[in-house]
């Protein structure tokens, strides 16, 4: 949903018509989160919605018969054939939230996970393979100072919007955009269950990052303490009045503890 908000806002800014969403029906990729809700639900009422698993013999023919001026994709978990790459008079342009090549995959926020100390977003023309196109605007910028999965979802929100506001113009005007060096390409692939469950012997600068990397859109940080695994909603870094060992108890709250770290106290905030 927050990819499509990026389109319909830049649809209705710029005064074009988005004519029809497709999306497959829930539980038919592995590519997102199966457990989420579905898309359809959140749209607006009055939007045309093709609900299809079959993007050849269901969903081109039904792009065909509408004449578009552009496809654009946002967390489309399936790769779109050629039979519908080839219908826009404009091209098939995807919105991707990493500075490609690097993190191409379902799991952008993985990059921040592992220690990128900037945020990006990239649109490109879509071609067989994801995330793979030739680039027609792109944003880089470093993480938010006050760092965590709300700001970045903001962060990425706003280069997004930039990005398809400039690479849409590029590809009207008949730009093919920049090809990707493969050499550069790395890949940003789901979070295992472990790379879920913080560890408090890290510092907690990193801590923070990865907290703030896994709760974007949800959260998804885990933290075992006192026998019990709690939600990690929050995590602010305090100072604490003394060394104590990693993972040691320095207070509990209603909503969490006061831990220590690798290096320092922080605030776990739980839900």
């Amino acid at each position: 949903m927050p990819g499509y908000n990026v389109i319909a806002e830049w649809a209705e800014r710029r005064g074009h018509e988005i004519v029809l969403v497709v999306t497959p029906p829930v539980g038919t990729s592995d590519r997102y989160d199966k457990n989420a809700a579905p898309f359809v639900l959140q749209l607006p009422r009055e939007t045309s919605v093709l609900v299809t698993r079959d993007l050849r013999s269901v969903a081109a023919p039904v792009i065909a018969s509408l004449v578009p001026d552009l496809v654009i994709s946002a967390a489309f978990p399936r790769l779109i054939p050629a039979e519908i790459l080839g219908l826009p008079k404009y091209g098939a342009l995807n919105l991707h939230p990493s500075p490609l090549p690097v993190g191409r995959g379902p799991n952008p926020g993985r990059l921040i996970y592992e220690g990128a100390t900037t945020v990006g977003a990239t649109l490109h023309r879509t071609e067989a393979e994801f995330d793979t196109g030739a680039i027609l605007s792109q944003r880089e910028r470093p993480l938010p100072d006050d760092l965590d999965g709300p700001a970045l979802f903001a962060a990425w929100n706003e280069m997004l919007a930039e990005v398809l506001d400039e690479g849409v113009a590029r590809a009207v005007a008949g730009e093919r955009g920049t090809p990707q060096d493969p050499a550069k390409a790395t890949e940003a692939p789901f979070y295992t269950e472990a790379e879920r469950r913080i560890d408090l012997t890290e510092p907690a600068a990193t801590l923070r990052r990865k907290v703030a990397a896994l709760n974007v859109t949800s959260p998804q940080a885990r933290v075992l303490l006192d026998g019990t695994e709690a939600i990690v909603t929050g995590l602010r870094l305090i100072s604490s009045d003394g060394p104590a060992a990693p993972g040691t108890v320095l207070a509990h709250h209603d909503d969490g503890w006061t831990v220590q770290a690798g290096d320092q106290a922080i605030r776990l905030i739980t839900g």
